[in-house]
């Protein structure tokens, strides 16, 4: 009798625990199914027409910043104190899980102090619809310093970047054009580190645009139209000059008297500068020439005889 009860206990025992493991089995099932349903009815990446975030771009922002600083420091000597993982750390933050469309100054103004750095007098380049020309020259002549030249701007040349509010909170996918919306992360981004380049100019700065440009060669709704002009400070800045360069076989759309230039003068009369311009300053031309040696506007003579 003893053993009959023992054997029934033991019998109960293993039922309680088939049921107790059935009921975890279950628990975990039903589990996985509402955390699949989950996963369906969530939104996905928001999607956009530009090119999405850089890959790698922790390990690109790093090494440009520490190129950098190492290749700058004995011309910049205050680069020195430059924290390469705060300034990225500080980007990512500008950006990570927000929705893209909805970026604001404050939320760069962290970076901008962090990679900020002096630039010295007479050494400030600005460009427009001159890109290309306007770097080729600043590496051959180290005299002079486009935005993308600084910190800033090397660390951000030519990478892409925004977020997403869903994980991992960064778009590798799509970004928006400013066409879609104008407080995207590379707006905002250009916008403001423009505006800095352009409150840090002293002495002479250059101007170099594009007088084969058919709409004009100066734009008020470019970057420099639009905000460098009008953070030049007057009481630091003492001259502007005004490179009007004209593609090599191209009709020269307009000269430094044509229209364009004109209200470019006007604008920065009224803020109290002394204006020079030259059509196809000669240096920046020569380097053109270098890809065009054979063509007559490259020619340093003309045979009279």
């Amino acid at each position: 009798q003893q053993g009959s009860a023992r054997r029934r206990q033991r019998t109960v025992l293993l039922l309680g625990i088939a049921v107790l493991l059935a009921a975890l089995v279950l628990a975990v099932v039903l589990a996985s199914l509402l955390t699949h349903g989950k996963r369906e009815v969530r939104p996905g990446v928001l999607k956009w027409k530009d090119r999405g975030t850089t890959k790698n771009l922790r390990e690109v922002i790093l090494g440009r910043c520490y190129n950098y600083v190492v290749s700058r420091y004995p011309e910049y000597p205050e680069l020195g104190d430059k924290d390469c993982l705060k300034i990225w750390e500080s980007l990512k933050h500008a950006f990570i899980y927000k929705n893209p469309c909805n970026i604001t100054p404050e939320d760069y103004q962290p970076l901008m102090e962090l990679a900020s750095h002096p630039i010295p007098c007479n050494k400030s380049l600005f460009w427009s619809k001159t890109n290309d020309l306007a770097h080729r020259y600043t590496r051959s002549n180290q005299n002079f310093l486009t935005l993308e030249d600084t910190l800033l701007g090397y660390m951000a040349d030519r990478v892409s970047w925004c977020g997403d509010p869903s994980a991992p909170g960064i778009n590798y996918e799509s970004c928006p054009k400013r066409s879609e919306c104008e407080s995207n992360p590379s707006s905002v981004f250009w916008k403001m580190a423009s505006k800095m380049f352009a409150e840090t100019a002293c002495g002479v700065v250059q101007v170099m645009l594009n007088g084969s440009v058919e709409a004009g060669a100066f734009r008020s709704s470019s970057i420099f139209g639009s905000i460098e002009i009008f953070n030049l400070n007057p009481d630091k800045v003492s001259a502007v000059h005004i490179w009007l360069m004209h593609d090599i076989g191209r009709p020269q759309s307009e000269s430094c008297s044509g229209h364009s230039i004109k209200r470019l003068k006007s604008i920065l009369e009224e803020r109290n500068f002394k204006i020079t311009c030259e059509d196809n300053y000669r240096p920046v031309q020569l380097l053109q020439c270098v890809h065009n040696p054979d063509h007559t506007d490259c020619r340093l003579c003309t045979n009279t005889t």
